[in-house]
């Protein structure tokens, strides 16, 4: 008798007629990947396919923990992990690339029980797809944007590799069903989901418009084809903020916004060359140039993060080595140069490579929900990074390198988003109407030499800039309306313009008024609380910086100091940030768990000066 293992390799070959055509076709419980062969060679690894390397060891504890159904049971690819979440099962592509790629160390190519696995992972995807066209993610009736929209760009890569392998054709003609029914829903304009005045999570739509791209390539369609231009065309404006960000959960984040919408539109160009994503993509390089703090040892970018909505993204590391989640970036760097400034350059990426090759070090399987798909899927092109000159020429064009005094507001939808440069400083802030998880006032101060001082984060009532009030509740933690002054508040107000000598800023809530006032190289904050409160200032410090109280107390880097003093004083390098308050009080300096770059050197402190209500401090900068 054959097993049924050995009758579902046999059905996966068959021709439509005679093939498996069932929504969901088991998988055998007896039916295993083979485990990895021992010893695999790095060397055997093209450059640009080593992102692959960790997912081939990956490939057989994930295809040996898929249920009988072709659930992809155990948790490696987004949450909840729950047989009618359509998201867990976009790891077909990653089935259906190593099925159809023959390499000198893909195992894997053409594995009967690979492919078994991926029809049975197939069919359960399919089988969760509604009559609209839409997919679940978070309950079983949910007809869900974002499945729905990475769902058809999976879907499409997938079929374009089934297609290619002449593998699966039962499940090719009901992918092609099934994408078209889901592209008829996501490129209606009327659709609410999908489409309004202003996108929720504009990187679900545009994840949604790419994986349009490249399904219409595979199967013209003209009237859907006219869909996705008018979808372009109608992008920009609901999708992106005339800040230059794009809509993530009411305002800007920068991991969706760099790292998933930046890289979907970028796929969506590499077939369809709208102009309309060139524009976009010019703008938000430009918002980005603003909030991305170069750190003058070269370690990378500190994140201006605390305006972020949804993700915690920190830091960029002067050189990414693969996996990069915004490696397909480079797509726009010939349009817009000043990308170039944020991508790895080109020769340090293969020398990043080739320590890669040369290293013993076992490649590791990934853990569980720490895959995806997406980091496969974008490197199915070329490359074309930026050299180490082109991106030294970007940097050079930041805003804040380029100039040294200017006064930069950006405003939208009741949020103000400023940038103020002086000869001795960049201060950031983030005032109006408090979107989600960010944090609002003050957000960094930045030094020519000494990078990255103050940088406040979201979603941490411990780790932003404010004036807090006990039960540690920030005034940082809602919104803070601000108006902006030619010189100190209180006089003339400055609304747009050349960047006054002396820039004033006032701003605040029922219980708590700070005043701002920005010179060449001081910045002076005044609070006016109702109660008492606690100063909170969020430090950037390195290991090897020299940190003193006023009174000749030395505190600790990583630990914890106090001292009852009139000042602090941060020494590193040749600079000396001196911070100083109207009188001696109990100044505590503490540090967090929070770390900053690969190294992990730099590290959170927070800076905390207990006060009766007024409060006076003055940073001098170097």
């Amino acid at each position: 008798m054959l097993s049924r293992r050995t009758l579902l390799r046999a059905a996966a070959l068959l021709p439509v007629a005679t093939s498996l055509a069932v929504p969901g076709a088991a998988l055998a419980a007896a039916s295993r990947l083979a485990p990895l062969p021992a010893g695999l060679d790095r060397r055997l690894f093209a450059p640009h396919e080593q992102r692959f390397a960790p997912y081939l060891a990956t490939l057989a504890p994930m295809v040996n923990d898929m249920d009988d159904s072709g659930f992809f049971a155990g948790g490696w690819w987004r949450s909840p992990a729950a047989p009618y979440n359509a998201r867990i099962q976009e790891h077909v592509f990653t089935l259906a690339w190593f099925h159809a790629n023959a390499r000198p160390w893909n195992p894997y190519a053409g594995d009967a029980d690979l492919l078994a696995a991926l029809d049975a992972a197939l069919g359960h995807y399919l089988s969760l797809q509604h009559p609209d066209g839409t997919f679940p993610e978070r309950n079983p009736g949910q007809h869900g944007l974002a499945a729905t929209g990475f769902g058809i760009g999976y879907l499409a890569k997938t079929l374009r590799l089934l297609r290619a392998a002449g593998a699966l054709p039962a499940r090719q003609a009901q992918i092609t069903a099934a994408l078209r029914t889901a592209m008829t829903w996501f490129l209606d304009l009327d659709n609410r989901p999908g489409w309004q005045d202003q996108l929720p999570y504009a990187n679900q739509t545009t994840a949604g418009l790419a994986g349009s791209t490249h399904a219409l390539r595979l199967d013209p369609d003209s009237a859907l084809a006219a869909r996705l231009t008018e979808a372009f065309a109608r992008l920009p404006t609901v999708g992106q903020s005339s800040v230059g960000f794009f809509h993530e959960e009411g305002g800007h984040d920068m991991n969706y916004n760099f790292e998933v919408m930046l890289p979907e539109m970028a796929d969506a160009y590499q077939v369809n060359r709208d102009p309309h994503l060139v524009d976009m993509a010019r703008a938000f390089t430009g918002f980005l140039s603003y909030n991305l703090l170069r750190e003058p040892d070269g370690s990378g970018y500190m994140v201006n993060v605390a305006p972020s909505t949804r993700t915690s993204t920190r830091w960029y590391d002067e050189v990414r080595p693969d996996p990069d989640r915004t490696s397909l970036n480079w797509t726009f760097t010939r349009h817009v140069p000043l990308l170039s400034a944020f991508m790895t350059a080109r020769e340090d990426l293969a020398d990043a490579r080739a320590a890669w090759a040369a290293s013993a070090d076992p490649v590791a399987p990934l853990a569980k929900q720490d895959t995806s798909p997406r980091i496969l899927t974008h490197g199915l092109y070329g490359e074309r990074f930026p050299t180490r000159q082109q991106r030294a020429a970007a940097i050079r064009d930041l805003p804040y390198l380029r100039r040294d005094d200017f006064v930069e507001l950006r405003r939208d939808r009741g949020q103000d988003f400023l940038y103020v440069r002086k000869p001795g400083l960049y201060l950031g802030g983030y005032f109006g109407s408090r979107a989600s998880r960010g944090r609002t006032g003050l957000t960094f101060v930045w030094h020519p030499e000494a990078g990255t001082v103050i940088c406040g984060l979201n979603n941490n009532n411990y780790a932003c800039w404010s004036t807090v009030f006990p039960g540690q509740a920030p005034d940082s933690d809602g919104s803070l309306p601000a108006t902006y002054f030619r010189g100190a508040p209180g006089g003339r107000e400055w609304t747009v313009g050349p960047a006054p000598a002396a820039f004033g800023i006032r701003y605040g809530n029922a219980d708590v008024t700070t005043e701002v006032l920005v010179t060449r190289r001081t910045i002076r904050r005044t609070v006016t609380a109702n109660a008492a409160a606690t100063e909170q200032i969020p430090l950037v410090l390195h290991p090897t910086d020299v940190l003193t109280f006023t009174d000749g107390t030395r505190a600790a880097f990583g630990g914890a100091t106090t001292a009852t003093a009139d000042g602090f004083d941060l020494r590193r390098g040749r600079t000396t940030i001196r911070f100083r308050w109207s009188a001696p009080m109990p100044a505590t300096l503490a540090a967090g768990t929070v770390r900053y770059f690969r190294d992990g050197s730099r590290r959170f402190h927070a800076l905390r000066i207990p006060h009766q209500g007024t409060f006076d401090l003055t940073v001098i900068m170097g």
